[in-house]
């Protein structure tokens, strides 16, 4: 069994060699004091890769992100909140100036920066609150500034979502960190969602996207808050090689390390990311097992945790199977209903309310108390194979509406 521990305090300046800040450049109108730019920075070379939104709709950033990655390297990140630079005529223009920016200020070339920006879609970005603050921004870049990069990309969010750990590879002590934000707006492959991992391993840059791919498959891309999946997301890893580990270049037992530990970092964002969501008062997890394949077991649990109905009875207590069940039904995936079982589980408790795809009889007020607690977990048995996978979420709530009915306001 691999031993990996995390960091107290871990961030994305975990790994050695990488430094990050944050400043506020006063670019969100209603908050002058809160830091909205953000900026992470390797005294090397990284190998670098990144995974994308799947909406149509695209942030410039992006466009301009891709390109800089197209040969597999990177050294810099630039990321603004509080604007999400999307939707704008002169879009590209003020995100290729961004990536000049953060060049200029750190001496290094442009197509080595990654630019991402998150926030209010359709309104220009006021990019002379960038070039006022750049100086500033880069003095700002220490070895314990990622925590304030964490809090610089924050929107709605209400807490800071950042953590570290290490594992070995070939005898060495390997680290990776990460921040992201994400409160609302996020979906199923990815959703107003930006994330920014570090690791000191030695790994090429071919084999970190197929990482970064496996391990955002059952991390990020089973998280869901609301159905909505935004025009700006950004996953981006960049690995500097300092620990000293052979370069892992092909898929091999170094490689399945890399990706397990890749993986539980991922996963424990995601769901800080889920607990966080707009409006939040729940955090929930479905998990689903016994699934004739792992296609399967996913599909199920998305559409779980992602129907509003199940959502409202969890923000309201009240254990109604037969949503559980309607989920399952319209999921689209092969599944013998008459087999499932459904469980509530919680702090306070497990209770079985559907056996054999029927309601059963069950203690009203246990399953009110269990499904009371901040943390519920629906778990769902099939009965019909081996696979079994699990997504996050929260419940739906009065706030949530509250929130995002005066988003721009």
């Amino acid at each position: 069994m691999m031993d990996i521990k995390f960091i107290e305090n871990g961030s994305v300046t975990s790994p050695a060699g990488f430094k990050a800040g944050g400043v506020c450049a006063s670019i969100k109108p209603s908050n002058t004091t809160k830091r909205d730019v953000a900026l992470i920075y390797c005294e090397k070379q990284c190998n670098a890769a990144a995974v994308f939104t799947k909406n149509l709709v695209k942030t410039d950033a992006i466009t301009v992100t891709q390109r800089n990655l197209e040969n597999g390297t990177a050294r810099a990140v630039i990321v603004n909140s509080g604007n999400a630079n999307c939707c704008n005529a002169d879009g590209l223009e003020k995100a290729e100036r961004m990536c000049r920016l953060a060049a200029e200020a750190l001496d290094i070339d442009e197509s080595d920066v990654i630019v991402a920006s998150t926030g209010v879609i359709g309104q220009p970005l006021p990019i002379e609150c960038i070039e006022n603050n750049i100086k500033a921004l880069a003095n700002s870049l220490s070895e314990d500034g990622g925590t304030d990069a964490a809090e610089a990309i924050m929107t709605t969010d209400t807490v800071k979502k950042e953590a570290a750990i290490t594992f070995e590879l070939d005898g060495k002590k390997v680290t990776v960190g990460a921040i992201a934000k994400g409160s609302g707006m996020i979906h199923i492959n990815m959703g107003t969602m930006l994330s920014f991992v570090t690791t000191d391993a030695a790994i090429s840059s071919e084999m970190l996207k197929s990482a970064l791919l496996e391990a955002v498959d059952v991390s990020y891309n089973m998280v869901t808050v609301d159905g909505d999946t935004s025009t700006n997301d950004t996953l981006a890893i960049m690995a500097n090689g300092l620990a000293g580990n052979d370069e892992i270049t092909e898929k091999n037992e170094a490689y399945k390390i890399f990706v397990d530990a890749l993986t539980v970092l991922c996963k424990s964002i995601a769901k800080r990311l889920a607990a966080d969501g707009e409006g939040a008062g729940k955090f929930l997890i479905c998990s689903v097992k016994g699934a004739k394949t792992e296609r399967d077991a996913k599909g199920i649990a998305k559409c779980v945790i992602g129907s509003s109905l199940v959502k409202a009875a969890m923000f309201g207590a009240d254990a109604n199977c037969g949503r559980i069940l309607c989920a399952i039904g319209y999921s689209g995936m092969d599944v013998d209903v008459k087999k499932a079982n459904v469980y509530y589980k919680s702090l306070s408790g497990t209770i079985l309310v559907c056996e054999n795809g029927l309601g059963i009889r069950f203690s009203e007020e246990l399953a009110k108390e269990i499904l009371s607690e901040n943390e519920i977990e629906i778990i769902i048995e099939l009965n019909d194979g081996e696979a079994c996978a699990e997504a996050y979420g929260c419940d739906l709530t009065y706030e949530y509406v509250r929130i995002n009915g005066d988003y721009r306001t």
